[in-house]
């Protein structure tokens, strides 16, 4: 792979599952919100994993978990009428976090709540390129797919960054910012809303 040639991305296969949620668990080692809820290693990998999976999960069913060649970089698109599973993320969170963070956590999560767009749209629960493929088009080649489908749907797509340095990627594809999230000591979480492109 290039920056001459973007890579081919295509829908992955549910026996896939496995390989796509072990892209995300290398590709967020640096999330500040998720290493906010675990900063020692373990817990970490213990928990990215349910936690991608409850998220973005479903994605596979709708043929919405898309791949770079490789495994480089994955995105899980949860489509419209189609909702994360959140109670065990809820679940894991109380069971596996430091409980002097549970407050700031929880606010942080009910505040995301109230960004979500009421009207049907698709969701991109996960985007992550694993960090030894960075820099090379990646990203913007499973941005570019699935907003395709997304357009072709005429919806809009919503996300939260929970990494600083992924908003200038989502803000080139067209999504912009609804407002920010911090509750206590919490890192930063950016929603942002992609207009249907009509």
């Amino acid at each position: 792979m290039t920056k001459l040639s973007p890579p081919e991305v295509r829908a992955a296969a549910p026996n896939e599952r496995e390989w796509v949620l072990s892209t995300i668990e290398v590709a967020f080692i640096n999330d500040p919100v998720l290493r906010f809820c675990w900063p020692r290693a373990k817990e970490y990998l213990t928990g990215i994993r349910q936690v991608a999976n409850a998220m973005g999960g479903k994605a596979f069913d709708h043929g919405s978990a898309y791949l770079a060649p490789g495994f480089s970089g994955v995105a899980l698109w949860v489509p419209p009428g189609v909702h994360p599973d959140l109670e065990p993320i809820g679940a894991l969170m109380v069971e596996t976090v430091d409980a002097a963070l549970h407050a700031d956590l929880f606010g942080m999560l009910g505040e995301m709540e109230q960004f979500h767009p009421e009207e049907d749209h698709w969701y991109l629960a996960q985007i992550g390129v694993d960090p030894f493929f960075q820099a090379q088009g990646v990203g913007a080649a499973l941005m570019k797919h699935a907003l395709a489908r997304c357009d072709a749907d005429g919806t809009p797509c919503y996300l939260e960054s929970s990494n600083p340095r992924n908003i200038s990627l989502y803000e080139r594809f067209g999504f912009e910012r609804v407002g920010e999230i911090q509750v206590g000591n919490s890192p930063i979480m950016t929603p942002m809303v992609r207009p249907a492109q009509r």
